[in-house]
């Protein structure tokens, strides 16, 4: 099994903007996508973005397109959600995923590995 960290999370004013850490020690990217994800108190979890093994493609959730990116750190086995114009609504448990693909059906489907998240709160 596959190790993830998160880190990052705090409390922002809304307009305000955040990066989140996803560690995966051991994890060769060239071989792993990794998935975002959250889940508010009371919602479904929500697909935030899955970028390809390797890095080539990065595909984003309807909701955060245009306000969040996601980079990598191959020599630390690191990505990076980058998030900006942050809402109220973009409050929620987030947590990073580690499978060998995306896939069309990344936001929907479970992925092998998981985080154990962190929490990002958006409130004035």
């Amino acid at each position: 099994q596959l190790q993830l960290v998160e880190s990052g999370g705090g409390v922002v004013q809304p307009g305000g903007s955040l990066r989140l850490s996803c560690v995966a020690p051991g994890i060769t990217l060239e071989r792993y996508a990794i998935g975002w994800f959250r889940q508010a108190p009371g919602k479904e979890r929500e697909g935030v973005s899955c970028i390809s093994a390797g890095g080539g493609t990065t595909k984003y959730g309807d909701s955060v397109k245009g306000r969040f990116t996601t980079s990598t750190d191959n020599a630390r086995s690191t990505v990076y959600l980058h998030m900006n114009s942050l809402k109220p609504d973009d409050t929620g448990v987030y947590t990073c995923a580690a499978d060998p693909f995306c896939g069309s059906t990344w936001s929907s489907r479970g992925f092998n590995d998981w985080g154990r998240g962190t929490q990002v709160t958006v409130s004035s």
